[in-house]
């Protein structure tokens, strides 16, 4: 019986892998395509990273340097520090950070700098950096309004993000009709960029990583993307609460293992550190350097950037949204803690640790990607780490899956509605089985072109709107040095100066 079985299975095999093969062809040839079309570029730089940059450094001046002068107060308040469970909200400031980490840093963080040395050399390195320190004050202006349009649906439950302030904030200010239309648009954009960009890419990047340490599981990938689909699915029907708990544990645990395994590596080649930072500097600023010179270097570190923290998406403001604050302000500062530990800290400490080990310029690695890049370079310092690393990698895209799943979530909920939720989740979860069968070359360059793609309602929205975070801010620190915000379990003193 058994016998007779086997070639019986062994057919079925060999069907389900043509048509995975075909399914894969496919994909990839559409995912071109439309990589192409959205990277329209402008003297060989890509017009949306260019928004970007132009937004970042705006941002960063109209708020005075935010990133700089409000960082401490921002520890504070993670820190629970003016927290005050009397106030409207469903998430902690912390419980808000982690949801926002987790849905950051994942994939992206180990694989960005990577591949932005890889394909821009070293020098990409520095702006990448640049990029995420710039990044913290366009996530500041987005978080913050988007806790300040939120609403509260029906049935009690607390809901915000850019959808909402694109359409409220825009009727405020004479532009009612382009709000709906960026507002529809953005939710479109979402719902797509979502799926591919963090559904599928998440799904593929992780198989990359575990498939580098366990290599006969690339013949069953069928099978681990729907391990990945259905353990997803274990968190998302427990709504937004389970959510914020598991991010809660995985984000922070998982930071803190690959902060240690990064120094640890840093320890061992602690000589090459200084060398390594002076090639990093000279390449971003030579023209002659390795992955297209100074171009090269400036275009991937800032579109490895703009994928590995978000700033400029909108997407964090979803999350910040539902924080327990009365103080939109308050939350808008939190928000730039997450450009900074996710780009500044886990982005450069990879860099640093490809380049040390010698890993970026080994020819042996030159085919590998992102993941697979990074897992070699802890691999020539530490033997067994690769193994580590791919646990490391899977829970970051897991806790990535669930957090941005919530994200899409709300982007569907805005444009068709709470009863055809099930329709997403279907939608979303299939995503991850066609990710982890998907081409991996393909699924970056179009989960990069998607999710950034929402970049362009999102910054035109809070380009408008950005006047009056201005006057916000400065209204909310002149309370805070001159004593008239409370700490902890604490209102304000007087609650008609509040901004609502």
């Amino acid at each position: 019986m058994i016998l007779e079985f086997l070639p019986i299975t062994a057919l079925a095999a060999g069907k389900i892998n043509s048509l995975l093969d075909s399914i894969n062809s496919w994909v990839s040839q559409v995912l071109k395509v439309a990589n192409d079309a959205i990277f329209f570029s402008i003297g060989g730089m890509p017009l949306i990273i260019i928004l970007l940059l132009f937004a970042g450094v705006f941002f960063t001046l109209q708020m005075k340097f935010v990133n700089v002068r409000a960082f401490k107060h921002a520890i504070d308040v993670v820190r629970g520090k003016y927290d005050d469970f009397k106030e409207e909200g469903e998430v902690s400031h912390f419980q808000a950070l982690a949801i926002a980490l987790s849905a950051t840093v994942g994939i992206g963080n180990v694989a960005s700098a990577a591949v932005a040395i890889a394909l821009g050399g070293p020098g990409a390195c520095f702006w990448l950096t640049v990029g995420g320190l710039l990044g913290m004050s366009t996530k500041f202006v987005e978080c913050t309004l988007g806790h300040k349009y939120r609403i509260v649906k029906p049935d009690g439950t607390i809901v915000g993000g850019p959808m909402y302030y694109l359409s409220a904030g825009l009727a405020e200010v004479g532009q009612k009709s382009l709000g709906k239309i960026l507002a529809a648009i953005y939710s479109l954009m979402g719902i797509f960029g979502i799926l591919v960009a963090v559904a599928i890419l998440q799904s593929n990047q992780s198989l990359a990583a575990v498939t580098a340490i366990v290599p006969s599981l690339a013949d069953y990938n069928w099978i681990y993307g729907a391990i990945v689909a259905g353990l997803v699915g274990l968190v998302i029907i427990g709504g937004l609460q389970r959510l914020a708990r598991v991010a809660g544990v995985i984000a922070p645990l998982m930071c803190g293992i690959y902060i240690l395994a990064s120094l640890w590596v840093l320890a061992i080649h602690f000589t090459a550190i200084p060398e390594a930072i002076a090639t990093i500097f000279k390449s971003a600023f030579s023209f002659h350097a390795v992955g297209g010179g100074f171009a090269g270097a400036l275009i991937q570190g800032l579109r490895r950037s703009a994928f590995s923290n978000e700033a400029g998406t909108g997407t964090a403001a979803i999350a910040h949204a539902v924080a327990r604050t009365d103080e939109p302000v308050r939350e808008g500062i939190v928000t730039i803690l997450e450009p900074f530990i996710d780009t500044v800290i886990i982005c450069n400490l990879t860099a640093l640790v490809v380049i040390v080990t010698g890993a970026y310029n080994n020819p042996e690695f030159a085919d590998f990607s992102g993941t697979q890049l990074a897992s070699a370079a802890f691999g020539e310092a530490i033997s067994w780490f690769p193994y580590l690393l791919a646990v490391v990698i899977f829970f970051f895209a897991f806790s990535t899956i669930i957090s941005q799943y919530y994200y899409g979530h709300v982007c569907w909920s805005y444009l068709l509605g709470d009863r055809s939720e099930i329709v997403f989740q279907v939608l979303f979860l299939g995503c991850i089985l066609l990710g982890s069968v998907a081409s991996s070359q393909a699924v970056i360059e179009f989960g990069d072109a998607f999710f950034l793609v929402s970049v362009l309602p999102n910054l035109l929205g809070i380009f408008f709107l950005s006047n009056q975070v201005a006057v916000d801010l400065e209204d909310y620190l002149h309370r805070l040095h001159i004593g008239r915000l409370k700490f902890s379990s604490s209102r304000i003193f007087a609650s008609s100066e509040r901004k609502n």
